[in-house]
């Protein structure tokens, strides 16, 4: 009997995946995000987004900017409820992340590798005031022939 390879894989589960519900915030930025689609595209361009359509939700959104050879990510804009470091311009492999933006350089990768929007959550660290929890979702956006931005919004315990 021969067995088709197919039929011993295991399936493959998608790191960062994105839950059946996510929070009202974060899922209106994927409304947003659905909403800027053309036609069949799978992903929208990134200069069809404007920060300033989700005003209510800026102070926690991030644009993270993506280059290839080698893989890089920058960030572009980030929401003021996020940091009061000025992060524009600065490479994530250049920074010691800290909350919220642990394991932010591996979902990146993972955002563009799958082509697919991504979730990451962080509960809230016992005995710590400073940590409170968070979730974050990132979304791809095309440009000039690759993804080359990624949407990020975070939604805080």
């Amino acid at each position: 009997m021969t067995v088709s390879p197919a039929a011993n894989k295991t399936p493959i589960s998608t790191p960062y995946a994105v839950p059946a519900k996510l929070s009202r915030d974060l899922t209106r930025v994927h409304a947003y995000w659905s909403g800027l689609l053309r036609g069949q595209a799978s992903m929208p361009f990134w200069n069809d987004a404007r920060l300033s359509d989700l005003p209510d939700l800026a102070r926690r959104l991030v644009l993270i900017d993506v280059f290839e050879l080698p893989e890089r990510f920058r960030f572009n804009t980030v929401g003021k409820a996020l940091t009061s470091e000025p992060l524009a311009g600065r490479f994530l492999d250049e920074l010691r992340l800290n909350s919220p933006f642990e394991f932010l350089a591996s979902q990146c990768i993972a955002t563009v590798e799958s082509a697919a929007c991504t979730w990451f959550e962080q509960e809230r660290s016992a005995g710590s005031p400073l940590a409170r929890g968070y979730a974050r979702l990132l979304l791809p956006m095309w440009g000039e022939g690759r993804i080359g931005i990624l949407l990020g919004a975070y939604d805080f315990d």
